[in-house]
Formats: C-alpha cells, structure tokens, sequence
C-alpha cells in the first residue's frame, strides 16, 4: 500500500548533510548556510531521528562494513582504556583518583599550594 500524505520537499541527504554540517561545524541550526533545506526542517528530523535512537542502531552497522572493507573482523577484538582519563572522571572519587608526587609536600608544609 502505498503511504499518503504531504510530499516530500527536501531530500533526505540534503537534511542528512545539513545535520553532518552542524555536527562537523559547531554552528547553530539557524546559522545553516542557505542551501541547506530550511533549519526548522533539519532539526525536525534530527529530533525525530534522535527520539528513535537512529544513530545507535545505524553506528555498529556502517562500523561493521567500514572494518570488513578495511578487511578486519567486523567485531572490535580488544578495547583501549586511557588510565588518565578514568582516573581524572567525574564519577571517580578525589580520594581514587591517583598518586599525585606533590601531595605529600603540601600536607607537610613544604610545597606550594
């Protein structure tokens, strides 16, 4: 059956590309250079888009092909965590967060603070 309703006045790669745009760019969504479809339209379907969690179902997909074209394993085999980064994290408490050398000098008085 075939589905009713208003015709479709932008391509969805035009909108598509205007989103990447804003990703890529920083810019507002009312600063889209003119010939991008209307920024009302491409936010619209970026919300759309974001409530049906479009991004997450099509990430591990176009990752998959992207590695199996490089001729890799379509599945990650390992992972890489950056100690830093978990040590410096909002959710790591103070007390956890790693040796700091100049910690022990400021309690006894004898570093800078």
């Amino acid at each position: 059956m075939a589905r009713r309703g208003r015709p479709v006045a932008h391509a969805r790669r035009d909108v598509l590309d205007a989103i990447l745009y804003v990703v890529r760019t920083g810019c507002a969504w009312r600063a889209l250079p003119v010939d991008f479809p209307p920024w009302q339209t491409v936010y619209w379907y970026f919300n759309q888009w974001e409530q049906q969690k479009v991004t997450e179902k099509i990430l591990p997909v176009v990752r998959g092909q992207l590695r199996i074209a490089e001729g890799r394993d379509p599945e990650p085999s390992a992972g890489i965590i950056d100690s830093q980064s978990v040590k410096g994290a909002d959710t790591v408490g103070q007390d956890s967060r790693g040796y700091d050398a100049g910690e022990e000098d400021r309690r006894n008085g004898n570093g800078s603070s």
